[in-house]
């Protein structure tokens, strides 16, 4: 009998960020506001899933073991993506701003992949230097995110729970009108 190969957890949060990466070039690409609104569902879906594995399993490992300031700057740029996504979900293709804020998204989790992976220096490498195993810690994450799927097809998107913001009251005001 063949033995199953496990998931590293490096991999499999890499290859989330591929993922996401394509989708976002194909929000780039979409001009109908169908395929936005089901783009914009599929990236905030799979950032759902990714930020929840690493906050609730992948994170909370390192503690301790690698920097404390990356991982903490890793919670409040999830939480920056949590705030754009919820706009993102409440709102329409039709509405002031939702292009940019996709746009914005896109380069926050950018920027946040590129600390993570960062060769030497990143979060990723300072991990693969610790005596976690990463193929039973792959193997926790990867049943989580089944876990996570699941429950989104049966009740939908939760809603995103920031860690790092305290909730500060903000004033909203009116967009800019355009020129007439």
């Amino acid at each position: 009998m063949a033995k199953s190969e496990k998931t590293d957890a490096i991999m499999l949060l890499k290859a989330d960020h591929r993922e996401v990466e394509e989708l976002f070039e194909q929000f780039e690409k979409a001009s109908t506001k169908a395929r936005k609104v089901k783009l914009v569902e599929q990236i905030c879906t799979e950032l759902t899933i990714h930020t929840l594995i690493e906050e609730e399993i992948f994170y909370p490992t390192f503690r301790g073991k690698i920097e404390d300031d990356i991982l903490d700057e890793g919670y409040v740029e999830h939480d920056g993506a949590k705030v754009l996504m919820a706009e993102l979900m409440a709102g329409d293709p039709d509405d002031a701003f939702y292009d940019a804020k996709v746009s914005v998204l896109s380069e926050e989790i950018k920027h946040h992949v590129k600390e993570e992976e960062q060769p030497k220096e990143g979060m990723f490498a300072q991990c693969r230097k610790t005596d976690v195993d990463m193929a039973e810690l792959g193997e926790r994450m990867k049943a989580r995110k089944e876990e996570l799927k699941a429950d989104i097809e049966k009740n939908g998107l939760p809603k995103p729970e920031t860690r790092s913001f305290k909730g500060a009251e903000v004033l909203h005001g009116e967009p800019p009108t355009p020129p007439a």
